[in-house]
């Protein structure tokens, strides 16, 4: 928990980085002096910490040697591991269900190896081979979880709670992503599976982001942030441009700089920070140069959005929030 607003953890994904070496190898399975470069790009760019997303690393797949070999790479960028992302690995799939389980305590293990505080996982799935072929894949229509299936639900809230206690055993907060078409796809469906695993370790992920990019009706932003935040403890981060005109049907969006898009993060932040989050905040961006996108919105951040929320009564969170070293 961070009480000064200035050094509040802000940490680049490394969704603008590929997951594979040119001869193929997967990056995770790269020497430390491949990793080297990586790592110091991302400090160059301005960051001292860093988010290990599983679309480039998969800490959970990695043995006790390259997971210290990797603490190493990082420490001597003057970086620090601020959090493990785990992304389209539901524990419900109907076919990889057990292995994401089995990946997502390996991937809480790893993380108290590596001595960070948050680990976030998610209901999305793969994409298909139709969003795959979209410029901007939230275009297409993915997996939709059922509703009305209660017993999917159930099952989602019994092996996230199993997720949340060996993460507390760990000392560890576990983060859900919201996303779309998800059982943690609006703001009223999150609340509620977080309420019913009822464990102060589990708490959101209002990655809101993911919401207002879809080409159809949302469910307005800052309505789902009043609702969400008490209950947040980590923050994917992003931003998009949308267009509206419902009697036409006309809805569009995409990729925009965090102070130029939809949601206005002075005014989120400081309903963040009102109702006790205290969580790392993960920037995130899709297109073009990525990274040097989420540093200038790790500026905005700094420079004009934390100082504004200086004057704002910290409140009490809902859940616990994670430790910050």
């Amino acid at each position: 928990m961070t009480s000064d607003l200035s050094d509040w953890p802000i940490a680049a994904a490394m969704l603008p980085f590929p997951n594979r070496l040119p001869d193929g190898t997967p990056l995770h399975e790269a020497s430390a002096e491949q990793w080297q470069p990586l790592f110091q790009e991302i400090a160059e760019a301005g960051f001292d910490r860093v988010d290990l997303s599983d679309n480039c690393f998969r800490p959970g797949d990695m043995s006790n040697a390259q997971l210290d070999a990797l603490a190493s790479v990082i420490k001597s960028a003057r970086l620090k591991s601020s959090s493990i992302s785990v992304v389209r690995a539901s524990v419900i799939d109907e076919r990889h269900g057990d292995d994401h389980l089995a990946y997502s305590h390996r991937s809480l293990d790893a993380a108290a190896r590596l001595g960070i505080g948050t680990v976030s996982i998610g209901l999305h799935r793969p994409l298909t081979e139709a969003q795959r072929r979209q410029l901007w894949f939230w275009t297409v229509e993915g997996h939709r979880d059922d509703p009305d299936d209660r017993a999917q639900w159930h099952k989602a809230v019994t092996r996230i709670r199993e997720l949340g206690q060996h993460a507390a055993e760990l000392g560890i907060v576990l983060s859900l992503e919201m996303y779309e078409d998800t059982y943690l796809g609006s703001a009223d469906s999150a609340v509620a599976m977080v309420e019913e695993i009822a464990l102060d370790s589990v708490g959101l992920n209002p990655d809101i982001g993911n919401l207002i990019r879809l080409h159809r009706p949302v469910e307005p932003w800052l309505e789902a942030f009043r609702k969400v935040l008490p209950w947040s403890n980590f923050w994917h981060a992003k931003n998009y441009m949308r267009d509206e005109d419902s009697q036409r049907g006309h809805y569009v969006a995409f990729p925009a700089p965090m102070e130029s898009g939809l949601i206005n993060y002075r005014q989120a932040m400081k309903l963040a920070v009102e109702a006790g989050f205290r969580g790392v905040i993960c920037l995130e961006h899709y297109g073009g140069d990525g990274l040097s996108v989420c540093a200038a919105n790790r500026h905005y951040l700094r420079d004009r959005v934390l100082p504004a929320c200086r004057h704002v009564t910290p409140g009490a969170s809902r859940v616990r929030q994670p430790r910050q070293e």
